[in-house]
C-alpha cells in the first residue's frame, strides 16, 4: 500500500529491517520508559524476533529474507 498507493520507496516493515530491528526495539524501550505511555511498548513479535537474532538486513533476516539464496531467486 505504501509503495504503490503513497509512492513511498519502501513500506514500514522494510524500513524497520533497514534501520535494524534491534535499533527499533531500543527506540521503543526508551520512548516507553520516558513517556510511560503503553502505546510505545514494544510488541512481543518485535521482541521475539530480536531475541531470535532476526535483526533485519544486517543479520540477513527480519520481516523479509535478505539471504544470498533469496536474492538469487528474485532475479
Amino acid at each position: 500500500v505504501m509503495k504503490l498507493g503513497m509512492a513511498h520507496p519502501m513500506g514500514p516493515l522494510q524500513l524497520a529491517d533497514f534501520i535494524g530491528l534491534d535499533v527499533c526495539l531500543s527506540i521503543l524501550k526508551v520512548l516507553h520508559n520516558g513517556f510511560g505511555n503503553p502505546k510505545y511498548a514494544p510488541c512481543p513479535l518485535l521482541t521475539n524476533m530480536v531475541m531470535a537474532g532476526k535483526l533485519g538486513v544486517k543479520s540477513g533476516e527480519g520481516f523479509y529474507d535478505y539471504s544470498e539464496s533469496r536474492k538469487a531467486e528474485k532475479v
